[in-house]
């Protein structure tokens, strides 16, 4: 029964999921960058950058691959900031990043306090978190 309950909550979690994973997530009225850990998006400029600034590459990491193309890579959970500036030094952007788990694969397991992350693709594995020590918020 109570594992029901646990595979119908996740199935709803998705489906509610499923419709802000585009590539910006509205926050508060304002436009967030999303990219998944471990993964990498490919911005296009319309004018050459520069310098690309990362707020906390611990987070996020980003290279200039030509200078109007950038790939951003999500490294670990978390939100950092992205600055991209031109040859004169003015800003061309500076967005807020979004570093988060690809949820539609994965299925969490509630044990008490402890947490355990089931990646399910296609085979369910338990998905090593950084920085995870017993439960995690």
């Amino acid at each position: 029964m109570a594992l029901r309950l646990v595979l119908a909550a996740f199935t709803l979690a998705s489906s509610l999921l499923a419709g802000v994973a585009g590539t910006r997530a509205a926050d508060n009225g304002q436009d967030i960058l999303r990219v998944f850990m471990n993964q990498a998006r490919v911005l296009k400029l319309d004018r050459p950058v520069a310098k690309v600034i990362v707020g906390n590459a611990t987070v996020a990491d980003a290279t200039v691959a030509d200078p109007t193309t950038i790939v951003l890579t999500g490294r670990s959970f978390g939100t950092t900031n992205l600055v991209l500036l031109d040859q004169d030094g003015n800003a061309i952007a500076d967005e807020r990043v979004l570093v988060s788990i690809d949820e539609g694969n994965t299925v969490r397991v509630f044990k008490q306090t402890e947490r355990t992350v089931l990646s399910c693709t296609p085979n369910c594995e338990q998905h090593t978190e950084l920085g995870a020590t017993g439960a995690t918020p």
